[in-house]
């Protein structure tokens, strides 16, 4: 039988509304040491084409707001979104989006995600593990949360560095220092009781769990580590893990998948490229394994049922993977 086209969560979007506002306040680095790589709506669709996907849904990378508060940040996510959605709405549907959300206060990240959802009718939002220190455990963000909530709309969570001096050791910040802000950012949700109280989230982290999998039995190894954590509400680890989606960009090996697949469920899987920040010789390789591990039915059908609030058009699919 053959397998279905992908549907990629995990693609980027590099707009010159992006990258040019960001040039202003002299970012031009989407990680220190990495320069924003060349991109364009055309390059997508060739490496689409390429790796038999169906459609992707778009999303700005790191670094996301880069610093900018206020006005600044408002107008950022105001122009990106609406370059996002005129893309969206003119692909054929090849293209959704994630919505930016500045999370300066819980009024304009509630504001800008209305704006986006019901005005921009982009499909979902994308937000960073942290901004300014702060994690998306805060109960700043309730209103977001409730609101996201109620209509179902899909959060796509992606790491940025952490405020505050970390180590690097020569590295790219992609390789080690997102993978556990990425496992900081689940930890955050999960210890402020946000999972528990937001149970129907539709929440999407990247890089199949970064260093969740490995980290999750150290987390259950709370209470004997600090006895005063008993005196907290129990968590159940498991079950709320199992309420999560990954995304398997960056994490095309074996091993890898192993690992979260010994902690989830097949029906949390999601595909993700990680394009262009991923060239395509990476980025390919992860649709490669997705398919030789026998997960490309499993992932497109997760994402079927996490964008059902506005479902994938089957005027966009691709011809089956050996068709």
């Amino acid at each position: 039988m053959s397998n279905p086209p992908l549907i990629d969560v995990h693609h980027h979007a590099l707009p010159v509304v992006y990258t040019a506002a960001l040039a202003q306040h002299g970012v031009t680095e989407a990680i220190p040491g990495q320069e924003f790589p060349a991109w364009s709506p055309e390059l997508s669709l060739r490496f689409m084409d390429a790796h038999n996907i169906q459609k992707a849904y778009l999303s700005v990378t790191a670094p996301g707001f880069a610093g900018l508060t206020g006005r600044e940040a408002i107008q950022l996510a105001h122009d990106v979104n609406a370059w996002l959605a005129t893309l969206s709405s003119e692909s054929t549907g090849r293209f959704g989006a994630f919505a930016m959300i500045p999370l300066d206060s819980p009024d304009t990240a509630y504001a800008a995600a209305v704006t986006a959802i019901e005005d921009m009718q982009l499909d979902g939002v994308g937000l960073y593990t942290s901004t300014a220190g702060q994690y998306l455990g805060s109960s700043d963000l309730d209103p977001l949360w409730e609101y996201l909530e109620a209509q179902q709309i899909p959060v796509f969570i992606h790491p940025v560095v952490g405020s505050g001096e970390v180590p690097s050791f020569g590295l790219p910040a992609s390789i080690l220092e997102f993978p556990i802000e990425t496992a900081r950012a689940v930890a955050s949700f999960l210890f402020s009781g946000r999972l528990d109280r937001f149970s129907n989230l539709k929440l999407i982290f990247t890089h199949a769990g970064g260093a969740l999998p490995i980290l999750l039995h150290r987390l259950s190894l709370r209470c004997s580590v600090d006895p005063a954590l008993a005196a907290r509400p129990p968590i159940d680890l498991m079950a709320s893990i199992g309420r999560l989606y990954f995304d398997l960009a960056m994490s095309a090996a074996p091993g890898n998948l192993e690992a979260l697949r010994s902690l989830i469920s097949a029906d949390q899987l999601l595909f993700g490229s990680d394009f262009p920040l991923q060239d395509e010789f990476y980025a390919g390789e992860n649709a490669d394994v997705v398919y030789s591990m026998d997960l490309a039915r499993n992932t497109t059908a997760n994402a079927h049922a996490v964008f059902a609030r506005h479902p994938v058009s089957l005027s966009a699919a691709a011809p089956c993977r050996g068709e």
